[in-house]
C-alpha cells in the first residue's frame, strides 16, 4: 500500500542568530509561502530598522517572516493566524528560535489586532505590520483585500512604524489608507510588497 503522507515542505532562516534553523511550512492549501526573493529585498530594505523593533506578522502561516525578523534583531514578535494546522507548525517553528520573544495569537486575526495594538499602547511602544493576506483568488476570500485595507485603516498611528502589504502583483491598492500614505511599491513576478506610513 502507498504511503500517501505527502513531503515536508521546510524553508531555512537566511540570517542573524538563528540563521540556518530549519522551519516547516504548513499545507500549501492553508497558506502560501513568501518567496525567498521577496523576504530578501523586504530586510534589505529595513535590515538596521529591524534591530530591537517590535514586529507583528498578521496571517502568520509557517511564522518565517516573524521568526527572521526575530533572528535578525527584533525584540518581540506577535504572530497572528487563524488557521489550525499552521498554527500547530507556528509553535513548533518557534520552538527552534526563542519562544520568550513571540507571542502567538490564534483565532481571528481582525479581533486580535486590538488585543496587540493596546499591548503596545500600554507600553508606549510601535511596530512594523507585515501583513501577507492569502491570494483573494482562493475560494472564500474574495473580499481579502477590502477586510485588509479596513484592517489597516482603524491602526492607531502611534502603533505603527511601518505598514508592509505582500499581495498580488496585478491589484491596485490605495494611495492612502485613512492616513497612511503609500510610499513605494515593488513588484517580484505575481507578487507585490507595498509600505505604507
Amino acid at each position: 500500500m502507498k504511503n500517501n503522507k505527502s513531503k515536508k515542505i521546510t524553508k531555512k532562516i537566511i540570517a542573524g542568530e538563528f540563521k540556518g534553523k530549519t522551519l516547516t511550512l504548513p499545507s500549501k492549501v492553508t497558506t502560501r509561502s513568501s518567496k525567498a526573493i521577496v523576504l530578501e529585498s523586504f530586510f534589505n530594505t529595513i535590515q538596521f530598522d529591524i534591530i530591537d523593533a517590535n514586529f507583528v506578522e498578521v496571517f502568520s502561516g509557517s511564522g518565517s517572516i516573524g521568526l527572521e525578523a526575530l533572528s535578525r534583531g527584533a525584540s518581540n514578535i506577535y504572530f497572528m493566524e487563524r488557521d489550525r494546522e499552521a498554527l500547530r507548525v507556528l509553535k513548533q517553528n518557534i520552538s527552534l528560535t526563542d519562544p520568550n520573544r513571540c507571542e502567538v495569537f490564534g483565532g481571528d486575526s481582525f479581533a486580535n489586532i486590538n488585543t496587540i495594538t493596546n499591548i503596545l499602547k500600554r507600553k508606549n511602544q510601535d511596530a512594523y505590520f507585515y501583513i501577507d493576506p492569502p491570494f483573494s483568488i482562493r475560494e472564500g476570500m474574495e473580499d481579502i483585500y477590502d477586510k485588509t485595507i479596513n484592517l489597516i485603516s482603524n491602526l492607531p498611528k502611534e502603533c505603527v512604524k511601518l505598514i508592509i502589504i505582500e499581495h498580488m502583483s496585478g491589484l491596485d491598492l490605495p494611495n492612502n489608507i485613512n492616513g497612511y500614505e503609500l510610499q513605494k511599491s515593488k513588484k517580484f513576478g505575481n507578487t507585490a510588497l507595498s509600505y505604507y506610513l
